[in-house]
């Protein structure tokens, strides 16, 4: 019984989870559009005049 109960919560979780997944991605016109990535956002990173890392805001740090 046990396992009956359980089979039928996961299945019942994976059934209303896939329309969220599968949603596509859709303009202000309704239009549909690629989906932006959704990896993570890679941080910039400076140079200083030295060749060593810096903080962007540093005077004479350059972004690579």
């Amino acid at each position: 019984m046990r396992k009956l109960l359980f089979t039928a919560a996961s299945v019942s979780l994976l059934v209303t989870a896939t329309p969220s997944i599968a949603a596509p991605c859709k303009d202000a016109k309704g239009k549909f559009t690629k989906c932006p990535p959704k990896g993570p956002v890679k941080a910039t990173r400076c140079k200083a005049a030295n060749g060593k890392f810096a903080k962007c805001g540093t005077p004479g740090a350059k972004p690579i």
